[in-house]
Parts: C-alpha cells; structure tokens; sequence
C-alpha cells in the first residue's frame, strides 16, 4: 500500500524553459531603473534632509587679542573654518575685515561681496569697500553704497571674552542664507 518516494532521475525531471528575450530585457530593464531611481534619490534626500543640520558647523573662533585692531580702523584677520577635512589644505582659511568703531563696539564682516561673492577689498583713503567683479561699492559701516549688490556686506556673529575678539563662523554666507 504505502509506497516509497523514488527520486526522480534525470531523464524523467522537468526541462527548464530558456529565458526569452522579451523576459530577459524585461529585468534588465528593471535593474537598469531600479539603478537609476537611487542615483537619482541620494542628492533629492540630501536636500530634504539638509535643513536638519543647518548649524552644525557653526561654533565660536578667535579673531585675536584686541591689540590687533586698533580704533576707527579696518583689518583684515583670518581664521580657520571649523569644517575642514585634511585636504583642504590653505583653503580653509577665510578672510574677513574687522572694523573696530571705538572701545569694544566691532563690526566683523565677510570678504564677500553680496552681488556674486568675489572678495571685497578696503580702501582707507576713501573709506570705501570695493569689488573688483563688478563695481561694487560699500561704506565703512558695510551699507551698499553703489553698484550691483542687492544688500549690505554681510556680517559675522561677534562678541568680545577676556581681551579677545570671538565671531561666530562656520557658514558661508548667501542671499538666501546670510550670516546675521
């Protein structure tokens, strides 16, 4: 009554059916958008995702003894930009001008000009601000003052802490983004 399984021998299993083309180019084409949707994915997630670490890399950096900017004068002072990776090398340097008015009272501003970003330089003699790029022009106090920049210098967070000048730096500013 009961019988035993036997296996079956090879002659008696079933044939496998060769892949069409139509299948075949069916999951490669898959494969193919499946890739495609990813690559396309990772920049779309990384923007939306972006505003969560807005302010990461902001921190306080000193500019220097107090020493270093005399009063009712404009200098120019480096830091280093707290978000560096080893191969940034001197790039990672940012200048700004610093404007010492009188006592502590200090106006720190980016090098960049707020039309396209090139780097604005100080004429004492005027008491100007000028972009080389286009001709723009700013006051010592960072107002506009002719030219094709849409806004002010843009201007670094400061604050002055046992003789020394701190800015808070980190980002670097936009018109959709500027620093103050």
């Amino acid at each position: 009554m009961s019988e035993a399984v036997k296996p079956l021998q090879p002659s008696e299993a079933t044939p496998e059916k060769p892949v069409s083309r139509r299948v075949f180019l069916l999951k490669l084409g898959i494969l193919l958008n499946a890739i495609a949707a990813a690559l396309f994915a990772v920049p779309v997630i990384g923007y939306l995702a972006s505003p969560m670490r807005k302010f990461a890399w902001m921190s306080w950096i000193s500019l220097g003894p107090l020493e270093n900017f005399p009063e009712s004068q404009t200098r120019l002072a480096t830091y280093r930009n707290p978000y560096t990776k080893p191969w940034d090398g001197m790039t990672a340097n940012i200048p700004c001008w610093v404007r010492r008015e009188h006592g502590d009272n200090f106006r720190v501003f980016a090098i960049n000009c707020t039309h396209l970003g090139c780097p604005v330089r100080w004429f004492p003699e005027s008491e100007l601000f000028m972009c080389p790029c286009h001709g723009g022009v700013f006051y010592s106090d960072g107002e506009r003052a002719s030219g094709p920049p849409p806004r002010a210098l843009y201007q670094y967070s400061h604050k002055v802490e046992n003789g020394q000048l701190w800015i808070k730096a980190g980002q670097l500013p936009t018109l959709g983004e500027p620093l103050a």
